[in-house]
This record gives C-alpha cells, structure tokens and sequence, in this order.
C-alpha cells in the first residue's frame, strides 16, 4: 500500500460547487469502489475542501486519477496538495 493524502480547497462558488457535486462524488465513489480512495470527506472548518487518502503508486499517478474528478476539469478545485502519507499509529487499522 502506497499512500497519499490529498487536500482539496475549493473555489469559491457555492451555487457551481452545488449544481456539480453529484458527478463530483460519484466519480470518488468510482475511486473509493477500485480501493483506491481508503478514506475521504470534506472538511468543515475554515475554507471548503476535502481530505482524501488515496492508494496509488506515486504522486503522479494521484495527479492522474484526480485529473478526471470533474470538480477539477471545471477548475472548481482551487488548490490541490498532494503528499506522500506514512501512517504510524493506528497503520495496522488500515490493513484490511
């Protein structure tokens, strides 16, 4: 397992945030049902944005699978972090 945590900021425009959130989270439900997403939500305070850990071989390969989030092809993603993660404590929970 090869992990990388990712941070989402969003762009501030709640009314296109909205109309396009359904394709948004279907395609991280597509990411999460090929086991690549092992956890995700949004973050709820300060500005809008999500916390994903993500399965993938490098930061390249993140970048390529969050490229197709349709959040970030309508550029509503305003920033996006992605860094290699090392769980320490409670790593034997993520083991399935």
């Amino acid at each position: 397992m090869s992990l990388h945590a990712v941070i989402y900021r969003y762009a501030e425009a709640p009314d296109r945030l909205d109309e396009h959130r359904p394709r948004h989270k279907d395609y991280l439900a597509s990411l999460y049902e090929q086991g690549r997403i092992v956890i995700s939500g949004p973050l709820t305070d300060g500005a809008a944005g999500a916390l994903l850990i993500i399965d993938a071989d490098d930061a390249d390969h993140v970048a390529a699978l969050l490229d197709l989030d349709p959040f970030w092809q309508l550029r509503l993603i305003a920033d996006r972090q992605i860094r290699r993660w090392s769980p320490f404590f409670g790593a034997d929970r993520l083991v399935a």
